[in-house]
This record gives C-alpha cells, sequence and structure tokens, in this order.
C-alpha cells in the first residue's frame, strides 16, 4: 500500500498554449498552487536575459499575480539576473501582486546581496517555502488596520 499523504506543493500543472511562453533553454513557467513559477536554467546573462524576461514579463503581467522566480537550477547569472528582478519587481509592486525567490547557492546570494535585492526580495529555500511566505504576508497585510 502507497502513502496517502500529499505533498505540501502539488506537482507542476502545464499552461494552456498561448497564455505564457513555451520553455525555452533558459526558463520555463509553470503554476503551482495558484503561483506562476518561473524556472530559470543554466546560464543567464546579457544574451540570455531577453528569453528570461518573455517569461517574468508574461507572468508578472495580470493585476494581482503571485509569481515565484525559481533560480536553483542556475549555474550562473551575472548582473542582467539583478535588472530582470528588479523590473519584475516592480511591474508586481505597481499591480498588487507578490514576487517570491528561490535562490540557495551561495556565490547565487552573495551577488544578491551586493546588489541588496536579498532583503528586498527574501530569497527561500524551495518553491514551497516562498509560497508559505507570500501567504504569511499576504495574511499579515490583511489583518493591518
Amino acid at each position: 500500500m502507497g502513502s496517502t499523504t500529499q505533498p505540501s506543493v502539488f506537482a507542476p500543472v502545464p499552461l494552456p498554449p498561448g497564455l505564457l511562453p513555451d520553455r525555452s533553454r533558459t526558463a520555463r513557467t509553470y503554476l503551482m498552487r495558484g503561483f506562476t513559477v518561473v524556472e530559470v536554467h543554466g546560464t543567464v546573462d546579457l544574451a540570455s536575459a531577453p528569453d528570461v524576461r518573455l517569461h517574468l514579463d508574461a507572468a508578472t503581467q495580470p493585476a494581482g499575480a503571485r509569481v515565484i522566480v525559481d533560480l536553483r537550477p542556475v549555474d550562473f547569472f551575472d548582473c542582467s539576473v539583478l535588472t530582470l528582478l528588479c523590473r519584475a519587481h516592480r511591474r508586481i509592486r505597481e499591480r498588487g501582486g507578490h514576487l517570491g525567490l528561490v535562490c540557495v547557492r551561495p556565490w547565487h546570494l552573495k551577488i544578491l546581496a551586493a546588489g541588496r535585492l536579498d532583503t528586498l526580495l527574501c530569497p527561500a529555500a524551495s518553491v514551497d517555502e516562498a509560497a508559505l511566505a507570500a501567504l504569511a504576508r499576504n495574511d499579515s497585510q490583511n489583518k493591518a488596520p
């Protein structure tokens, strides 16, 4: 008999064609429990950043979007990722949504800290953790007088 417990975050759900960009060499986008997850892969630099921007722009377009950027599969990124994250954060804030970040590699965390994005985006260790943090922030904001 298998276990009857369910994972805290369900498996990725493919999006209908045309809503978000198709998977590419450097990014894929999927839905997970009410969040749009943009998973970034490989090397992200000035040459590949436009592809990632396409995914982030689509994910951050709707009002009230809840987006999580997952940098765990990234091998290398330069300052172009900082620019993309700042752009996504601004777009989300303008539209009343939430942007979460998953980042665990020490070198990547140092780059985020150098750009002072670590305190703004509060990197989490997993998509599940980033989603729970977003929900907790929304609960605390809704309870404020």
